[in-house]
């Protein structure tokens, strides 16, 4: 028996990160010491770090570094939880195991489920939409499992449904995956996440899917695309404008 008491108020407390306009601003003072431009023509030469085989990212201009470290301090809020959710999972699986009796199973998930919402519950509705989104990609890194699929666990297919559809009202999917080797910003979540343990800024928790990040970030030359964000920030730009113009 899998109950998922913990993952479930992170993702019912997901449909609130959308009803927050993001009011996110690039940052800066960047210093740009630490990245390496590639201009068009330059051959790309992956230069690894002292002790260690990460790759340093590379970027087209000094510009996308600014939306990288914007992405980089999202990864940063999310990833805790995911972590978290991990834990408190193992942890209320490996302690239902040895509860025989269903009535106390069921009274051990209720205790957990109040202790969660009194001490998260608060702070992921404080999230952002790109927050959210993070948050279920990594709950599936951390996990192995889609927010959908583990919904579908403890409850049953129709829940999952309805959940997922009540989702993407607010552009969240339930059913987002985690690949790193495939969807950019996975790449980009993983590349920030292990340079993140390298340099102990976050606690290390090893993914449940498979996948070798050092392959897949030598295969990109680890370039980092920050395309999708500039366009995101340019349409938030044009509705702050239009808004302006209206008043």
């Amino acid at each position: 028996m899998k109950t998922i008491i913990y993952i479930l108020l992170l993702f019912l407390s997901a449909f609130a990160f959308s009803q927050k306009q993001e009011a996110d601003s690039l940052p800066t003072n960047t210093n740009v010491d630490d990245y390496i431009f590639v201009k068009p023509g330059d051959s790309v030469v992956i230069q690894l770090k002292e002790i260690t085989l990460l790759p340093k990212p590379k970027f087209n201009s000094k510009k996308d570094i600014r939306y990288y470290l914007w992405f980089k301090r999202k990864v940063f809020k999310a990833y805790p939880f995911a972590q978290l959710a991990s834990e408190r999972l193992d942890s209320l699986n490996n302690r239902l195991t040895k509860i025989s009796s269903k009535r106390k199973r069921k009274k051990y998930t209720k205790q957990i489920q109040k202790y969660v919402e009194g001490e998260f519950t608060d702070q992921i509705k404080k999230m952002t939409t790109t927050e959210g989104r993070l948050l279920i990609k990594l709950i599936h890194r951390q996990t192995g499992k889609t927010a959908f699929d583990n919904i579908k666990a403890v409850r049953n297919g129709w829940k999952a449904f309805w959940y997922n559809t009540t989702a993407n009202v607010f552009k969240l999917s339930l059913k987002d995956t985690y690949n790193p080797a495939v969807v950019n910003e996975d790449f980009l979540i993983e590349q920030i996440l292990q340079r993140a343990f390298e340099d102990g800024r976050l606690i290390a928790q090893k993914s449940k899917l498979e996948f070798d990040f050092l392959e897949i970030a030598t295969k990109k030359k680890s370039v980092v695309n920050v395309e999708e964000y500039k366009a995101m920030f340019a349409k938030m730009r044009k509705k702050k404008n239009k808004k302006k113009k209206i008043k």
